[in-house]
């Protein structure tokens, strides 16, 4: 059986939008709390029933989160300069996808209504 697993975390950040127009809402620093979702797909290994422990995900992603973005300005964090949810997928999956095996998709939820995914295509 083929499946995709999820898990979501959490962190707190501040950033703004340095390439839209100046009275842009966006272009004034602003804070979120972001969510993100890890996606990894594969088989379930028959023996354990499982694709993957949740535990090895969050071993890789939550020291991440709390390092690098965790109550940061994100637009002071090498290679989020223009910080939007698209540019954090990217980044998060250019760090993650070395990490953890079957990596699918990041979700980032930016709000409770806006939410940007990448599959590292």
């Amino acid at each position: 059986m083929h499946v995709e697993l999820t898990k979501s975390y959490t962190f707190e950040a501040a950033h703004r939008l340095p390439m839209v127009p100046a009275d842009h809402k966006c272009a004034r620093m602003h804070g979120h709390s972001f969510r993100i979702e890890v996606t990894v797909a594969g088989p379930v290994d028959p023996r354990l029933g499982w694709l993957v422990d949740f535990g090895e995900i969050t071993a890789v992603v939550e020291p991440l989160l709390k390092r690098e973005l965790d109550h940061r300005t994100l637009n002071d964090v090498e290679g989020l300069e223009n910080p939007t949810s698209e540019n954090l997928c990217g980044w998060l999956w250019q760090r993650l996808a070395p990490r953890i095996a079957g990596l699918a998709a990041i979700t980032v939820h930016e709000t409770c209504t806006a939410r940007c995914t990448t599959r590292g295509d």
